[in-house]
């Protein structure tokens, strides 16, 4: 997967005070965040299936996709959590459209982050694609560990789906070599997707998803700006999110092999077909990744408590509610769901 076009340098730390490597900084950062919300989170590291197959498909490095919750704190903590128990330190792709304030930027970078540059032309789009899939690929040819969201925004109703669009960025060096399509499987098997569930308890985010749907809802053409983009991560961070868990699942590449066996003729589908086929694996690994968390009475609630927060012109309160409702609900049905379709397929190791 090495490609000769670009010519990249390996990301180095910032130095700021006694912060003065990476390394540093994966240690201190998780550890201030316990000291600061210590009362109310707490993240643990789980595994979907076998462990042992898991930790067989992440030690020669892997591309870490997941669903999106808070786009700093899931990359800082999974980072964390990864270079404690197995010494792998991913590099981290993030949108320059989060760059709103200059310590955002700062922050990311010491978390190993790379730019995912969005918001160009067509022509542009293509080239920046073309330049990120050859990073990528450089990474992965030294067996060096990425992580990166599989979609470009948060879903706001916590129906999480993969985009296409980020695995047609992936595989664009494929595409433009014009391959045989029969190939394209094979070649995403080097990538090495291992797909990682991450679920909140709360979501500190939940309120302001509402406002945001209703909003949108009321004037199609609103968009959110850039203070809003920074209060929603300053929201993230400090806001309360109970029980945090980060699911480790196996590498698609299993699925891939047993689906190949039971239908070989999908390696001569064309290549955006092989792709929603292969989106499809990775959300039913992330759905049933999931923690399922058992809400009492008190959710109610808690779901009113957040109703109150928010503050909008012509607050649709019953649209609202229904929405954070939604939020919470819609793991819990992918997630039964995906079980149905696993226990169906009879495919081992998984459920």
């Amino acid at each position: 997967m090495e490609q000769n076009e670009y010519k990249f340098k390996d990301i180095r730390a910032y130095r700021v005070g006694w912060l003065l490597t990476v390394c540093d900084f994966l240690f201190a950062f998780p550890l201030l965040q316990i000291w600061a919300w210590k009362r109310t989170t707490s993240m643990g590291l789980a595994y979907l299936g076998d462990r042992k197959q898991i930790e067989k498909d992440i030690r020669h490095g892997a591309f870490f996709m997941t669903n999106h919750r808070d786009i700093i704190l899931d990359a800082a903590w999974l980072s964390y959590k990864l270079r404690m128990r197995y010494f792998i330190r991913p590099f981290i792709g993030i949108g320059n459209n989060l760059f709103a304030k200059k310590w955002i930027e700062v922050l990311v970078r010491f978390n190993r982050c790379f730019v995912v540059k969005r918001g160009a032309g067509a022509h542009a789009q293509l080239e920046n694609a073309k330049q990120l899939s050859a990073y990528i690929g450089h990474l992965r040819s030294q067996g060096k560990s990425i992580w990166l969201a599989q979609r470009e925004g948060r879903a706001k109703d916590s129906d999480d789906r993969t985009q296409a669009a980020v695995l047609h960025m992936l595989t664009i060096d494929f595409e433009q070599q014009n391959r045989p399509v029969e190939e394209f499987f094979e070649y995403v098997k080097q990538i090495n997707i291992c797909p990682v569930s991450i679920s909140y308890e709360y979501d500190p985010c939940d309120y302001l998803k509402a406002r945001e749907m209703q909003l949108k809802r009321d004037n199609p053409r609103w968009r959110k700006t850039k203070r809003d983009d920074v209060e929603s991560m300053l929201t993230g961070i400090r806001g309360e999110k109970g029980k945090a868990v980060y699911r480790l699942t196996p590498s698609i590449n299993h699925d891939i092999d047993r689906m190949l066996e039971k239908h070989p003729d999908y390696k001569g589908l064309p290549i955006k077909e092989q792709i929603n086929h292969l989106c499809f694996i990775i959300d039913q690994h992330i759905f049933l990744g999931y923690e399922i968390y058992q809400r009492g009475t008190e959710f109610d609630a808690y779901i009113e408590s957040r109703l109150a927060k928010i503050d909008i012109p012509n607050k649709d309160e019953q649209f609202l509610r229904e929405r954070l409702y939604e939020m919470y609900n819609n793991p819990v049905i992918n997630h039964n769901k995906a079980n149905k379709y696993y226990e169906k397929s009879n495919i081992p190791g998984l459920v």
